[in-house]
């Protein structure tokens, strides 16, 4: 088994975070021994209150040398190019390595696997780029090469972060319309929330904690303003959600109707928890993400109703929100889902795809 040293900068408390913690338990199950190097892993008090065996959390400080006790392990990863000091590899020396070598599954393998492991994306350059070397010309990590490592949704990229293996998900469905929501501030959520508040059945909304919270709460008070009576049968009811464990959110995902998530992580289990969803992907100032988003809905194959409620949700578009079908979208994921299932995962190609590096390396 290897040893796995893997660095985090922290974006926001539930993103970067959460995949990186992710990836650390998987490996760990499977018998491999990791350190977790992150500048704020206070989101893991409510995230992985357990903790898990095999996993060492560590503090680190990208302005600052690494630790003297912090023997480098066999792999390195960068999380979304973090951009680690190169002065790592420079205590990488045989010496450092003299007691462990016996026990060194790379045996003989002195630099360890580095690993730059990158953002998620269904764009058609993430299967170009998938595995791709750069060498490092200057600096203390001179000579050394460094991989990049895209997860993605196709048989050519490194696949999803898989925790389970059921073929499918099968979950009582409760009378009352479930909805929950996880996302920045959605132009479209004030309108939303109007037509939840009208609509022939009632709905809970079950809002998760950050800026979607924040924004909830202005989009209620402006309904409030421009129309008094607004949900006076309350046919919506909103629940506030308390900071939960990953375990905790995946269920909430499969107990759901419909949801509302962000980012990398709560996309990927949405696919996995098989329920009808609408992504709010991160803005990025330059627009990127709108080519992002719909080389993603190809992937989907989305139907055109749910395409343009993702449009509309994001910012893209300024027509109105299309109706929800959810039975519709809830079959789309499942297919969806299907695909992803037919793949390798994510963490079973990556250490596959270490092995193979360090074996070139000897």
């Amino acid at each position: 088994m290897l040893r796995w040293d893997i660095f985090c900068r922290v974006i926001d408390n539930f993103g970067d975070i959460g995949v990186c913690w992710r990836l650390s338990c998987a490996l760990a199950k499977r018998g491999h021994t990791v350190r977790l190097w992150a500048d704020d892993a206070s989101a893991l008090a409510w995230m992985a209150p357990d903790g898990c065996s095999g996993v060492e959390v560590r503090c680190w400080r990208p302005d600052q040398p690494m630790p003297h006790d912090a023997q480098p392990g066999d792999v390195v990863i960068e999380a979304f190019g973090c951009e680690i000091d190169h002065a790592w590899f420079a205590m990488n020396t045989v010496a450092n390595y003299e007691d462990s070598m016996p026990a060194n599954p790379l045996k003989g393998f002195i630099n360890p696997v580095w690993i730059n492991l990158e953002y998620l994306s269904a764009e058609d350059y993430v299967e170009r780029s998938h595995g791709l070397s750069s060498p490092v010309l200057v600096g203390a990590a001179q000579g050394r090469c460094k991989w990049f490592f895209y997860p993605g949704f196709t048989a050519r990229t490194g696949g999803l972060m898989r925790e389970y293996d059921a073929a499918s998900v099968h979950v009582a469905r409760p009378a009352l319309r479930r909805i929950s929501l996880f996302c920045y501030e959605p132009p479209a959520l004030t309108d939303f929330l109007q037509t939840l508040a009208v609509a022939s059945e009632p709905t809970e909304l079950r809002v998760l904690p950050g800026r979607g919270w924040a924004a909830l709460q202005a989009a209620v008070q402006s309904n409030k303003e421009r129309l008094p009576a607004w949900n006076k049968h309350s046919l919506l009811l909103i629940n506030e959600q308390m900071c939960m464990p990953q375990t905790q959110y995946d269920a909430l995902l499969e107990r759901c109707d419909l949801n509302f998530v962000r980012g990398e992580d709560s996309l990927t289990h949405a696919i996995w928890a098989g329920r009808a969803f609408v992504w709010q992907i991160y803005p990025q100032a330059d627009g990127a993400h709108a080519a992002k988003l719909e080389a993603f809905l190809d992937w989907l194959q989305a139907p055109p109703d749910l395409r343009e409620f993702h449009r509309v949700w994001n910012g893209l578009s300024q027509a109105a929100l299309p109706p929800l079908q959810i039975a519709a979208w809830t079959a789309c994921t499942q297919a969806a889902r299907a695909r992803i299932m037919a793949q390798r995962d994510l963490v079973s190609q990556l250490i596959d795809f270490v092995e193979e590096k360090a074996a070139m390396a000897q």
